[in-house]
């Protein structure tokens, strides 16, 4: 039997205490942080066959552990969600593998740009709203932070930004339920200049919800490369049937480096995804390389990897020069079915791909296996160099994207933009920035064109806002973001001040990264089909924000007044339209890259 000192007894009994023993009363004891797994406390995931040993929501239901294994969700797996290095835990079905967030101080290290948490909210009720609450991270040196974290509900939440989507739920009562599941990678801002200790998590919301913690790190900033060339994933899309086939891409690079890595992402899928055998080169003419493609491995010197549902690959550094301004081919081996895949749609750029059943022809130099052609980038998001100062992101819809310019010329304003950076054009106080093209046709800043799951036919992409973590702040080496749309809104009925509180949030979420941001106004586009008065009213009153902006913005270019017609304000210039009175032709985006005042990148 444990025993209890006189004193505590004395007080406990209700005995008055005196000044004196409440002065020398010691102050309670802060609990050492504990690693996030011996603190788990619930079940969330269960065999299919034994629904009932687990209970994520507090109403018997449960992530499929089948489900979660088709998706590459596997017990233990790493997973690269976002730039982040998180992990699913390693359990087994009906085995506690979550943390309820109630107060709990979790031990945790490193610094960087921002903590990632992998969450989900659920309510014993069914479907409910977005969780919130408020957390502190602490810092080695004793200094500490707030923080507010918002959790997306695993059975309502948004489709648009969730991590993963699984097609069933697991109930003990209904066995399983064919609808969607979702988990989420939420990140906050961290002080870049502090290393993390460990982080106290937010209180309880309540009986009728719970705020689930699944893992959490710290993303390190990527100092130590720069973004030479980027595409966003636009969508989930039909393919046919790619079976045993490799993918030649051609894309264009922006800066250069003697050591390289390519980035390949499975977003928006919710089953994993092999790679076989990968290659870059140097474009010669088509599908021919310019010498032997080299070879690319993966997690420490593996020929091929497996990508999990909505997550990324990084390939391991390669010495490979990436020259400046130069096509290069990306190849890679798709040796099981695909079906779907996530594309950027308007590449721009004719790409190739080899017949059903090749197997690998990534080290083929020659184009002799490559005699079908995409019009498309699936799965490849990006080509980093090593060192360099870093890279800006344009922030866009399809007037970045390139819509209208020549095909195979890499005429998109970005282009110019990084043709300038890199001739030293600035000065001696502008970088040689790498340029990262995040321009997708038909997006918008404030709603969603593609819904964020499932297959689709709509290739425009989830929202500004819902895409800004993976577009702007997980981007390799991302100094600056130039922010360039809003006529899409415009034009589908959303409002100005809608677009503005928008655009607000973009700059907000963007600068307590430490990313300098930069305000476009939106070009004219009367003589559109549905460029209305309205719309033009509405662009009118964006674009006076955008100048005003009352410190919103660290620097805004005027777009509208680069292009614009002079006699009809309302209007593309004659000389600057493509002829369909939305679009710049080559002229205009020539013109548009030619304005940005390159020191207003930097500060």
């Amino acid at each position: 039997m444990w025993s209890i000192p006189l004193a505590v007894v004395v007080a406990l009994a209700g005995a008055p205490a005196t000044a004196a023993a409440r002065d020398a009363a010691p102050a309670p004891a802060t609990p050492e942080p504990l690693p996030l797994e011996r603190l788990f406390d619930n079940r969330a995931v269960s065999d299919d066959g034994k629904p009932g040993r687990a209970d994520f929501d507090g109403a018997g239901n449960s992530l499929s552990a089948q489900d979660l294994h088709a998706a590459g969700w596997r017990p233990g797996q790493r997973l690269d969600l976002d730039a982040a290095p998180l992990r699913w835990p390693d359990r087994r079905p009906g085995q506690p593998d979550n943390v309820r967030a109630d107060g709990q101080r979790v031990a945790v290290r490193g610094s960087g740009d921002s903590l990632s948490l992998l969450v989900a909210a659920t309510s014993p009720e069914g479907a409910g709203p977005e969780v919130r609450g408020s957390g502190t991270v602490h810092y080695r040196d004793g200094s500490s932070g707030r923080y507010t974290l918002g959790a997306g509900d695993w059975r309502g939440g948004s489709l648009a930004d969730k991590a993963v989507a699984l097609p069933h739920i697991n109930t003990a009562r209904d066995g399983q339920l064919t609808q969607r599941a979702r988990l989420y990678a939420v990140t906050v801002p961290i002080d870049r200049a502090r290393e993390v200790r460990s982080v106290t998590l937010p209180s309880d919301p309540g009986a009728s919800a719970d705020l689930h913690v699944f893992d959490l790190a710290v993303r390190a900033a990527q100092r130590a490369w720069t973004g030479s060339w980027s595409a966003s994933p636009a969508g989930y899309t039909g393919v046919g049937m790619w079976r045993d086939q490799t993918l030649r891409l051609v894309v264009h690079s922006s800066t250069g480096g003697d050591r390289t890595r390519i980035r390949l992402e499975n977003t928006f899928a919710s089953t994993a995804l092999r790679i076989g055998g990968a290659t870059v080169a140097v474009q010669r003419e088509g599908a021919e390389a310019r010498g032997e493609p080299v070879r690319l491995t993966f997690d420490g010197g593996r020929s091929g990897t497996r990508i999990a549902a909505g997550t990324r690959a990084v390939s391991d550094p390669v010495n490979f020069t990436v020259p400046p301004d130069s096509n290069l081919l990306v190849s890679f081996h798709l040796p099981d079915p695909v079906q779907a895949a996530p594309v950027h749609s308007e590449a721009i750029q004719r790409s190739y791909l080899s017949e059903g059943g090749s197997g690998d022809r990534s080290a083929d130099p020659g184009a002799a296996a490559y005699t079908r052609t995409l019009s498309m980038w699936p799965f490849l998001t990006g080509v980093d160099v090593a060192g360099g100062p870093g890279s800006v992101v344009t922030l866009g819809d399809s007037i970045t994207d390139g819509v209208k310019s020549t095909e195979n010329a890499n005429r998109r304003w970005p282009n110019v933009l990084a043709r300038r950076l890199l001739s030293g054009e600035g000065g001696p106080g502008v970088p040689r920035y790498g340029v990262l093209n995040h321009g997708i046709s038909a997006n918008r800043v404030v709603t969603d064109r593609y819904p964020g799951d499932g297959v689709s036919t709509d290739t425009g992409g989830v929202s500004a806002q819902h895409r800004l973590e993976r577009d702007v702040l997980a981007q390799t080496g991302v100094r600056t973001v130039v922010l360039f749309e809003g006529v899409n809104d415009l034009r589908s009925g959303t409002t100005a001040e809608e677009v503005i509180s928008g655009m607000r949030a973009i700059a907000e979420r963007a600068r307590a990264r430490g990313i300098r941001v930069v305000g476009a106004t939106i070009v004219p586009c009367g003589g559109y089909k549905d460029c209305t008065a309205a719309v033009e009213r509405g662009r009118q009153t964006v674009n006076a924000f955008v100048r005003s902006h009352g410190g919103v913005f660290d620097a805004t270019l005027d777009f509208d007044a680069v292009v614009r017609d002079p006699e009809r304000p309302e209007r593309i210039l004659p000389a600057y339209d493509s002829g369909d009175h939305l679009h710049p032709g080559d002229a205009g985006l020539r013109a548009l890259g030619e304005s940005v005042e390159l020191r207003k990148l930097t500060g």
